[in-house]
């Protein structure tokens, strides 16, 4: 499968992944203020006036056929809550990554994060028929690298001194990966931590 063979919503019982468009950028902008991310020095999430170009730059990766960007939406409220991306995908070697995720801090710690990424890794290893499937956070992002250790992955190394950003600081990034071996008892536990905590 293809860039272009994914149009439909990946949909679970708490949020539905659109695939994201120009027509999200108004609800990202508003989501993104609650908790105001772009103010967390560790991360990239973009501000409010930014977000047309962020779309915009997610939406040639994907032209390119190395991601596939989508907007999360909440299925109880009915409101867009942050966005995800399955990234840098290596269709030769099977290989992809999941980023470039951030959530209203209405949306944080809820089971939305949980099956968000359910779905995605659902969709690599069972659609895209990965081997790998990688993760990646600043060092210094504890509730990120909580969350990916949560999700069952395991941490391959830190790359240091791997990333200048924008305001001059130097990241180290902590890289993760979950395995096609490993997949189904990830995604079982994945199943199970929703049926008896689906709002954490």
């Amino acid at each position: 499968m293809d860039n272009s063979e994914l149009s439909n919503c990946l949909t679970g019982e708490h949020v539905v992944l659109e695939p994201l468009s120009l027509s999200h950028v108004a609800a990202l902008s508003l989501a993104v203020m609650d908790g105001e991310l772009w103010q967390l020095w560790f991360t990239s999430v973009p501000e409010p006036s930014a977000m047309k170009a962020y779309v915009l730059k997610a939406l040639e990766e994907k032209a390119r056929g190395e991601s596939f960007p989508f907007a999360v939406r909440d299925r109880v409220s009915g409101e867009v809550v942050g966005c995800t991306r399955l990234c840098h995908w290596e269709k030769e070697h099977r290989h992809v990554e999941i980023g470039y995720t951030w959530y209203a801090k209405r949306a944080q710690r809820t089971g939305i994060n949980t099956e968000a990424k359910l779905l995605l890794l659902t969709f690599a290893f069972e659609s895209l028929d990965a081997i790998a499937v990688e993760f990646r956070t600043h060092w210094h992002n504890q509730a990120s690298r909580q969350a990916i250790a949560r999700l069952g992955a395991k941490q391959d190394g830190v790359l240091r001194n791997n990333k200048i950003l924008k305001d001059g600081t130097i990241r180290d990034t902590v890289v993760y990966s979950i395995i096609d071996s490993e997949w189904m008892t990830v995604k079982q536990n994945l199943i199970f931590r929703l049926q008896q905590r689906p709002l954490v």
